[in-house]
């Protein structure tokens, strides 16, 4: 996820937040998988979150072996936890919507549900932006907005949907590349807050705008299609890591045999220049962190750890809103976490997620549902 001279003003999370459906099996009971694929992605969020909003406030940037690995912007798990978050949710919407195919008004009624949800986390994720910077919630909202209109489609189509985005993102990144003496203020800078700069931050300039990210949300529109068939993991896992390494050899190939810049920043698979190979790249790993956690959850379903962790999955819009305003209670009001290196950043995640997946846990068991998540359906429904 080609060097970057400088970090953003906030790291590209892939926090995500809950998914507005309730996952069920065929028998009724909700399935464990999605939730614990959710939690894990969460997890990683919010230490790649907590790892670079330190260093924004003047923490250290190690540049060893293991400050490579988590560093939140050119590090190989830089964004891949929020794609997987992002596929996870189009998993949950097939769920939530598959009984309702085939009947006209259960349809329109799911329609209605999907648009408002929409909305309302978009709102919701443009307000919390002032609080926390570079949320995903808005382009969260983008997608469950647009879910209204997709979820009847044919596979297919999905899928078609899915790689023009890919491939509208390396486009668009390529062509301002050209133009690098002119870059189109219209586009790039069209205004804060003006309704042409609210739609073009949604999909093309923000830090997880649809062109590619539609991408991971349509794979994971059609995953959740094929979730109650007998040979969908060792597909997804084996595609997922066949795409993955294609898209690296040939990343590390084209821009180490192409000649200039433009065409190295063309090839590159940083996912800040939304190219064509970081989004092969990035949905290759959350197509197999999905199968392989999937796997694991349903074979220790009734293990204390996966219970815990699809408890945290069915919470994970409360635990995501909250570790925003844990970090900016303790770092930014009171100041008893100093901005540091890595090691800090890796105890602060342990001892938030120690604490919030236990709360998280004895809420849960007493209401059955996080209390941003039950606003949200309330407001949304």
């Amino acid at each position: 996820m080609s060097a970057v001279t400088a970090p953003p003003a906030a790291p590209m999370e892939p926090e995500i937040p809950a998914l507005p459906a309730q996952p069920l099996a065929a028998g009724g009971e909700r399935l464990i998988g999605p939730d614990v694929v959710r939690a894990v992605a969460l997890i990683g969020v919010v230490l790649m979150n907590f790892h670079g909003y330190l260093i924004n406030l003047g923490g250290e940037r190690s540049r060893n072996f293991w400050g490579r690995v988590f560093d939140p912007w050119t590090g190989p798990l830089g964004t891949r936890f929020a794609a997987t978050f992002v596929l996870t949710a189009g998993v949950g919407v097939t769920l939530l919507t598959r009984r309702s195919i085939g009947n006209p008004a259960a349809v329109a009624a799911k329609r209605w549900t999907l648009m408002r949800r929409g909305l309302l986390l978009y709102g919701f994720g443009l307000i919390f932006y002032e609080i926390w910077a570079g949320s995903i919630l808005p382009y969260y909202g983008a997608m469950f907005f647009l879910a209204a209109f997709m979820f009847t489609l044919p596979s297919l189509a999905l899928a078609g949907i899915g790689v023009a985005a890919a491939f509208i993102g390396w486009g668009i990144h390529w062509w301002g590349l050209e133009r690098a003496e002119g870059s189109p203020t219209w586009l790039y800078n069209p205004g804060h807050g003006s309704p042409r700069g609210l739609l073009f931050n949604v999909f093309v300039n923000g830090t997880h705008p649809l062109f590619p990210w539609l991408a991971f949300f349509c794979a994971g529109l059609i995953l959740g299609r094929v979730l109650r068939t007998q040979w969908w993991q060792p597909i997804c896992i084996i595609g997922g890591i066949t795409l993955f390494g294609f898209a690296r050899v040939l990343s590390d190939t084209l821009t180490q045999e192409t000649a200039g810049p433009l065409s190295q920043a063309i090839w590159t698979d940083d996912p800040f220049d939304r190219g064509l190979l970081y989004t092969a790249s990035a949905l290759g790993t959350s197509l197999a962190a999905f199968g392989v956690i999937y796997a694991i959850a349903t074979a220790c379903s009734k293990s204390a750890i996966v219970k815990l962790l699809a408890h945290a999955g069915q919470m994970s819009l409360t635990l995501y809103v909250l570790h925003a305003l844990v970090f900016n209670f303790v770092v930014r009001w009171m100041g008893w976490v100093e901005p540091a290196g890595l090691d800090l950043a890796l105890t602060f995640a342990l001892v938030y997620w120690v604490i919030a997946i236990a709360a998280g846990s004895v809420w849960h068991r007493r209401f059955g549902i996080g209390p941003v998540e039950w606003v949200y359906r309330k407001l949304g429904n």
